[in-house]
Order: C-alpha cells, then structure tokens, then sequence
C-alpha cells in the first residue's frame, strides 16, 4: 500500500500504550475506542489511527 505519516505511528503507538488490552483485530471497534480515548478532530486521520492500530493487532496475534 503506502507507507504511513510518523504522526499516525506515533499518534498509534502513543493510544496503545496508554490503553494495553483494550484494542481489538476489528477497524470498527478501535474507531470507536480511538474516538473515546483521544481528541482527534480529524475523521480521516481518527480513521487513519484506527487502521495502524488495528493492523498492529492482527501481526501481533499472528506472530504470536
């Protein structure tokens, strides 16, 4: 695909280790996680976010 902004990983990174354990493998859920958790006035960068964290979940589960 393409490769991501350093502002989505950090934003990304950031989420996660402030919320360990409540992120999921599916999009919609961790749109609406990202959207309680952080203030990001942006649909498209909360998406963005979103996706980065979601794809972090699916290698995490996969390599484990």
């Amino acid at each position: 695909m393409g490769i991501k902004p350093t502002y989505i990983k950090s934003l990304g990174n950031e989420i996660r280790a402030k919320n360990p354990g409540r992120f999921t493998s599916d999009f919609a859920e961790n749109k609406q996680i990202v959207a309680e958790v952080s203030i990001i006035e942006s649909k498209r960068v909360r998406n963005r976010v979103s996706g980065y964290i979601t794809r972090k979940q699916n290698t995490k589960r996969v390599s484990a």
